[in-house]
Parts: C-alpha cells; structure tokens; sequence
C-alpha cells in the first residue's frame, strides 16, 4: 500500500503541476477548475490514507479512498483535458459520481470501522 500511497502523492503534485504550469493557458477557465478540483480531491485522499496507514481503519475503506482515486480523479483529469486531446470522453463522465460514492463509503468506514 506504501507504494501506491506514493504513487498517487507524488502524481498529485505533478499533475497539479501540469495543470498551473503547463496546461492553464490553453484550457478555458472551467476545464483547469476541474482539473484542479481533481488534484485537490486526489491529494486529500492520500494524506487520508497515509494518515490511516497505522490505524484501525478497515482496509475496505482505504481501497475505498483508491477507488475514488482512480475514478473521480483521473476520470476528471481525461474529461477536462478531452479537448486538447482532441478525443471525446464524454463516456467517462458517469464514471466520476461512482469515484465520488468511493470516497464517501471510504470516510463511512472511518466514522463505523466496525460496523459495515
């Protein structure tokens, strides 16, 4: 788990990076807040679970939070990126909210780690 803790920290920064850096002047102004907002919720999430590493937290609700990851986040970074990309992922779109269930049922494990 260390290592994928790692993995979404430290690519937390660089696409926050990317996005202020790199992307901002060829994105209109809602695409970069999304993409920031996908940075925020992906940096959020693995402070939580190195936070949590330790604890007596179920693991269910850290793969919870990787879920969420993995489906709100990069789900974000691809559809406000579709348009310099030059693909439609208006496909994924669906794909965020299940992201954002992820998160909500990973911190539903830290407020009952016993009992769901």
């Amino acid at each position: 788990m260390k290592y994928l803790i790692a993995f979404f920290g430290a690519s937390a920064v660089l696409l926050g990076a990317l996005g202020a850096h790199t992307l901002a002047p060829y994105m209109e102004a809602s695409a970069l807040n999304s993409f920031k907002t996908g940075v925020l919720y992906q940096l959020v999430h693995t402070i939580a679970l190195l936070a949590s590493s330790k604890s007596a937290i179920p693991n269910w609700a850290r793969y919870s939070w990787c879920a969420g990851i993995v489906l709100f986040s990069f789900s974000i970074y691809l559809l406000s990126t579709d348009e310099l990309l030059g693909i439609n992922l208006s496909f994924l779109g669906p794909i965020t909210p299940l992201g954002g269930l992820a998160f909500v049922a990973g911190w539903g494990g830290v407020a009952f780690p016993n009992r769901l």
